[in-house]
């Protein structure tokens, strides 16, 4: 199985992109700081604010299950797939192609 170049795609892949993606629409806003029903385990209150993000820094946590990460973290967890298998399906989804390692 061919690598991928993780470093490039966390530089390329923005939270808001993924979060678009998910549909996930934040309950507070203040700034760069947004909480809301967690993608991952799927907050069964709509008015949750269990998940955490910071979409400046690219990070999130969700206080209700564990989880935490970056942006390909977050794709994955939501899917239940590795990051490599994330990385692939991620990056025709965002325009990008997948920043294959041709040598190790």
């Amino acid at each position: 199985m061919p690598g991928i170049d993780f470093q490039l795609l966390r530089e390329r892949i923005t939270m808001r992109d993924v979060l678009q993606l998910l549909q996930f629409e934040p309950i507070v806003r203040r700034g760069e700081q947004w909480r809301g029903p967690c993608p991952v385990h799927g907050s069964q209150n709509p008015r949750s604010r269990s998940f955490s993000v910071n979409v400046r820094l690219g990070r999130y946590h969700c206080f209700g299950c564990g989880t935490r990460g970056h942006a390909l973290e977050l794709w994955s967890a939501v899917h239940g797939v590795s990051l490599h298998a994330a990385a692939v399906t991620l990056c025709p989804l965002l325009g990008m192609e997948t920043p294959w390692v041709t040598r190790w």
